[in-house]
């Protein structure tokens, strides 16, 4: 009989492959909410290992194979990457245990024809793996670093190009750990009550009201539920906490709202819009965010116009995500090069839409979770010429958060480069982000 993690984690694996869909959230969605927290852990190892180290598995399998990779059924080889994942890396996993449920996957998935080749690949593997680390030294090379860790060649080109092989090496160390957990309070007697169930908490490493998680479960209890806490990424937290101060607030590209909600109790007397182009993003918005002065819109930011403007506006767009692979591993073998020119194109058409919806005086944060210039300065770049706007030095809004006692940082030459707000993964245990700050002219 099957193991509900790995069939579970089989599943996950072919949608991902098969369609737009992101591990994370099939993961965490409600048709996987059965599982026990064994199982449900072990499908999560599992499906991300799978992905995060893909090349290096297809490699190992390569080597024993009789038949090419791209011969093989897509079932067929899913199947050969969860046994190579659990031979590989996971020494507390049996052998023969891994081997049997994928011959088993390959049953179930109507392959029999397929059965004794995949019997034979993994004895193989079996054979002659050993654990491996997950790990790759420092002074790995450019030539070797993409195959060493699992990255796409033309990605860690083009990153070694803009931030240098030493940063480079950083991120993709970074890209192939299980990251950690951040929250954001929204309730000061949660630390107590998490403490009692036995969660344990470490301080934000940028940010006063963050905290890291540090073991315990926390999506399992009272205070999760109730909201008094939310999951959130700190340079995501960062992001929202440059909007700043204002009377009239509109969140561009709201889902699913955990910038919205920090901008909304940062400015409770405002009024808060926040516009999502997908009508069942919307309404997961809506549940999200239980702050009372936030309406949520649907309607696709490039057409909306507000009867009146806003004091600040964030546009936080829809983006390629290269600075999230530790979390969405998928990505990686998802992006392509020609994906960059149309999604700066539409990122370009809402932040100027964006533009159009601020008051004179007013600002803009436009932010993307990317590394890619394509779709941070020279998004903004192109936005500039002609416009009312001109760029602000991300230091001054950074210190108006240290000397508030939201940023717990002072070394801002990690955080900025160009006036622009410049996370690299890892940098600070979080995700990569970039953030400018534009202000329009008085009228």
């Amino acid at each position: 009989m099957l193991s509900p993690a790995r069939r579970t984690a089989f599943g996950i694996l072919l949608r991902v492959e098969r369609s737009d869909s992101f591990a994370a959230e099939l993961l965490h969605s409600r048709q996987f909410a059965h599982l026990s927290p064994a199982d449900h852990g072990l499908a999560t190892e599992l499906v991300m290992g799978v992905l995060r180290w893909r090349s290096v598995l297809d490699d190992h399998i390569a080597k024993v194979s009789s038949q090419p990779l791209v011969r093989l059924d897509l079932e067929v080889l899913t199947a050969l990457r969860l046994a190579a994942y659990q031979l590989d890396f996971l020494s507390r996993i049996p052998k023969h245990a891994a081997v049997h449920e994928s011959v088993e996957l390959v049953k179930q998935a109507k392959k029999r024809s397929a059965v004794a080749f995949t019997n034979a690949v993994l004895r193989k593997l079996s054979a002659k793996t050993k654990t491996v680390t997950g790990r790759f030294s420092d002074t790995v090379d450019e030539n070797e670093l993409a195959t060493a860790s699992a990255h796409p060649r033309w990605l860690v080109d083009r990153w070694v190009k803009h931030f240098g092989l030493e940063a480079v090496r950083g991120i993709c160390a970074h890209d192939q750990t299980v990251p950690e957990t951040a929250i954001r309070l929204y309730d000061t007697a949660v630390e107590d009550e998490l403490a009692q169930v036995g969660v344990e908490l470490s301080p934000g490493r940028l940010l006063a009201s963050a905290r890291r998680v540090k073991s315990g479960d926390i999506t399992k209890t009272t205070a999760f539920r109730e909201g008094r806490f939310a999951i959130q990424d700190e340079a995501s937290q960062l992001v929202a906490l440059l909007v700043g101060k204002g009377g009239r607030i509109l969140d561009c590209c709201a889902a699913p709202g955990g910038k919205t909600r920090v901008i909304a109790t940062q400015n409770p007397e405002a009024s808060v819009t926040a516009v999502e182009l997908h009508a069942h993003r919307a309404g997961l918005l809506r549940r999200m965010v239980p702050e009372k002065n936030v309406e949520v819109v649907a309607a696709d930011i490039r057409e909306y116009k507000a009867p009146q403007p806003f004091d600040r506006v964030l546009a936080d767009v829809p983006c390629s995500g290269t600075g999230t692979l530790a979390r969405n591993p998928d990505i990686k073998w998802r992006l392509k090069p020609a994906d960059l020119p149309d999604l700066q194109k539409r990122q370009l058409a809402i932040l100027q839409s964006a533009m159009k919806n601020v008051a004179p005086g007013g600002r803009l944060v436009y932010s993307t979770c990317s590394l890619e210039p394509e779709e941070n300065s020279n998004v903004v770049d192109a936005a500039l010429p002609d416009s009312s706007f001109h760029l602000l030095d991300c230091r001054d809004e950074l210190e108006r958060l240290r000397t508030s006692g939201e940023l717990v940082r002072a070394d801002f030459d990690a955080l900025v480069t160009d006036h622009y707000l410049r996370i690299l993964p890892g940098t600070f245990g979080s995700d990569g982000f970039f953030a400018a700050v534009l202000e329009r002219e008085h009228a």
